[in-house]
């Protein structure tokens, strides 16, 4: 085999070997391309109990229940579907019932998601985009103007 046989063969299969890697990449990451669901999403679903995403909606009105230190329960709807979510932590600041909100966790075989993160909105106006644009798409989108305040 000569010099330039052998640089074409190593440069053919460094190629394969990148586009197989990039191939396996993409397909472990296929549901996590998704930024958050919605409840009616996850009822629809069939997902694993322990497996991680995020969950999008708005906090249901007279949901949270505080309990004892920093431990929170709340539920969060799209306004068909709600899902109860239980959190440990310090809550952001402008956390409240009504507003839009996406935490990121694992649902329990019981149905109830486990969040160990939560986000909110940053100021009165804003909502995320992506919970305001699923909002409009069901038809209960009760924000002004454009969802990204």
């Amino acid at each position: 085999m000569t010099r330039k046989q052998r640089r074409s063969v190593l440069i053919g299969t460094s190629l394969a070997v990148l586009t197989a890697a990039v191939g396996l990449v993409l397909y472990a990451m296929r549901d996590s391309i998704v930024f958050f669901y919605t409840p009616s999403e996850v009822a629809k679903m069939e997902i694993a109990p322990g497996q991680r995403f995020r969950l999008g909606g708005l906090v249901d009105k007279d949901s949270v229940v505080r309990g004892e230190g920093t431990s929170v329960r709340f539920a969060i709807t799209d306004m068909t579907k709600t899902l109860p979510v239980t959190y440990e932590g310090v809550l952001p600041d402008l956390f409240r019932e009504e507003q839009g909100v996406v935490a990121e966790g694992t649902l329990a075989a019981d149905g109830i998601f486990h969040a160990d993160s939560v986000l909110a909105k940053h100021d009165e106006n804003y909502m995320p985009p992506e919970v305001a644009k699923k909002l409009k798409e069901q038809g209960v989108w009760k924000g002004e103007g454009d969802a990204g305040g």
